[in-house]
C-alpha cells in the first residue's frame, strides 16, 4: 500500500515536459467512451461515483489527463521498450525499478481496487483508463532505439510527420469517414466481462504489430495500400483497448 500511495504522490509535483503522445485525444477519448458503454451496474455506479469528485467528468473527458499532466518523474509510465526485435516483456529487464507502463498500470489498478481515499482512488482511475489505452498503440511498447518511431519520419497525407505520430492521431484523423464511421467499427455492444488484467501481454501485442514486415514503411511513403493494410489493426487496437479497459474496471470496481 505505502507503494502504491508513493506513485501517487509523485504527480503533486508533476512539471510539464516535452510529451510523447498515445492515440491523441481523439483515440484516448473513443476509448474512453466505448469502454463506458460496456461497464456492468456495479462498475458504472463506481465509477460515476468517483467522477463525481470532478462534476461532469467521464471515461472520455478523464482520458487525456495523464498527459495533460505529464512530469519527468511519470514520463517513463507511458511506455515501454523491449530489446529490439524482441517481443517479449521481462520486468527486470524492461522496466526498471517499475517504471514503464506494464508496471505503472498493474500499480494503478491494485490502488483503484483498494481501501484508499477516494480522491486517491480517481487519480488511480484516471491513470488507469489512459494507461490501458497506451500499451495499445503498437509503437508504446516499440524499441529505444528510434524513440518508439518518433526518430522514423514519413511523408503522410501531403505533409511530414513521424511513426509514432502517425500512429498516435493521423491515421484516425485522416481515416475515410471520420470518428463517426470509427466508432461504429470499433463498437461492442456486450458488456465487457471481467478478466484478470494482463498489462505485460497487451504490450507484447503491440510490439508484435511493430515488427510485422512493412509497418516501418519502404521508402518513409504513407500511401494509400498502407493505410488500407494497416487500418484494420488500428480499429482492432482500438476495440481492444475499450474492451479491456472496460473488463478491467468491471474486476476492479464490482
Amino acid at each position: 500500500m505505502r507503494v502504491l500511495l508513493r506513485m501517487a504522490a509523485v504527480l503533486a509535483s508533476a512539471c510539464v515536459c516535452s510529451p510523447v503522445y498515445a492515440w491523441g485525444a481523439e483515440g484516448h477519448r473513443l476509448i474512453g467512451d466505448l469502454a463506458e458503454s460496456q461497464l456492468t451496474p456495479g462498475a458504472r455506479v463506481e465509477v460515476r461515483r468517483l467522477l463525481a469528485l470532478e462534476p461532469g467528468a467521464s471515461l472520455s473527458s478523464i482520458s487525456t489527463w495523464a498527459d495533460e499532466i505529464r512530469s519527468r518523474e511519470t514520463a517513463s509510465w507511458h511506455y515501454v521498450n523491449p530489446p529490439p526485435g524482441n517481443c517479449s516483456y521481462e520486468r527486470e529487464r524492461d522496466c526498471e525499478a517499475g517504471q514503464c507502463a506494464v508496471e505503472a498500470l498493474t500499480t494503478q489498478i491494485e490502488l483503484l481496487k483498494s481501501k484508499a481515499p477516494d480522491d486517491q482512488r480517481l487519480v488511480a482511475l484516471k491513470w488507469v483508463v489512459h494507461l490501458v489505452g497506451d500499451v495499445h498503440q503498437p509503437l508504446h511498447a516499440g524499441f529505444k532505439g528510434d524513440k518508439g518511431g518518433n526518430l522514423y519520419q514519413v511523408q503522410a497525407f501531403g505533409r511530414g510527420t513521424n511513426l509514432h505520430s502517425l500512429w498516435d492521431g493521423v491515421l484516425i484523423r485522416n481515416r475515410a469517414g471520420g470518428l463517426d464511421v470509427l466508432r461504429t467499427a470499433t463498437m461492442t455492444p456486450a458488456v465487457a466481462p471481467v478478466e484478470t488484467p494482463v498489462a505485460g501481454a497487451w504490450a507484447v501485442e503491440s510490439c508484435k504489430v511493430v515488427v510485422t514486415p512493412g509497418f516501418y514503411p519502404e521508402g518513409h511513403i504513407i500511401d494509400e495500400a498502407y493505410v488500407d493494410r494497416w487500418d484494420p489493426v488500428l480499429v482492432a487496437r482500438l476495440k481492444a483497448a475499450a474492451q479491456r479497459l472496460a473488463a478491467t474496471l468491471n474486476g476492479a470496481l464490482r
